[in-house]
């Protein structure tokens, strides 16, 4: 039985199968496909499926977190990707691996089975190993939401959200925010 919920936005080309989960905000972009016939997939709040990604499940269900952009041709398969996420153009995360909050997985990285990379890290190469450790929360949150002003605009026929100049002031007062919270999470020393 599918359990398909509706993206806020989604491009020519998508295909989506089975127990598919989506949180409020999701953009899935042209041919992006998702399949999950026996586990489910979920992507989670405000979180971007680019160009051409598979999501597939493997011997367990495949989870994105919330703010997690998974750029153009990346394959995800059976694995769990933390929130606030950005996963390089043209990686692989393979079955049971796991990504912590805040990391980048640089493009062409393949992340084995069973690999977990910690919270705040970079990881890179095949197969992928922590480069280094850097908060990437600001960073990546603010790449997740511009893919979600992007998917506004294309809700409305506007494919140039990127160019006007009120993109470019929202993105400067969007960043100021989230630096704003990462240092009112952050513990004081």
């Amino acid at each position: 039985m599918s359990k398909t919920t509706a993206a806020l936005f989604s491009a020519p080309g998508v295909q989506v199968y089975g127990d598919v989960r989506f949180k409020e905000g999701v953009s899935l972009w042209p041919n992006a496909t998702i399949r999950a016939e026996s586990h489910y997939v979920a992507v989670g709040a405000y979180s971007n499926v680019q160009d051409f990604v598979m999501l597939h499940i493997g011997g367990q269900a495949t989870i994105i977190g919330d703010y997690c952009s998974i750029t153009h041709h990346c394959t995800i398969h059976g694995a769990t990707i933390g929130n606030n996420c950005l996963i390089g153009i043209n990686a692989t995360v393979m079955d049971g691996a796991v990504i912590g909050d805040n990391c980048i997985v640089a493009g062409n990285s393949i992340v084995t089975e069973g690999t977990v990379i910690p919270p705040n890290s970079i990881a890179a190469g095949v197969p992928a190993k922590v480069r280094t450790t850097r908060n990437n929360y600001v960073d990546n949150k603010l790449n997740a939401i511009s893919y979600y002003e992007n998917a506004l605009g294309y809700l409305v026929g506007n494919h140039r959200v990127w160019a006007t100049d009120e993109y470019a002031s929202n993105m400067v007062a969007r960043r100021l925010e989230l630096e704003a919270e990462l240092s009112n999470k952050m513990p004081s020393s």
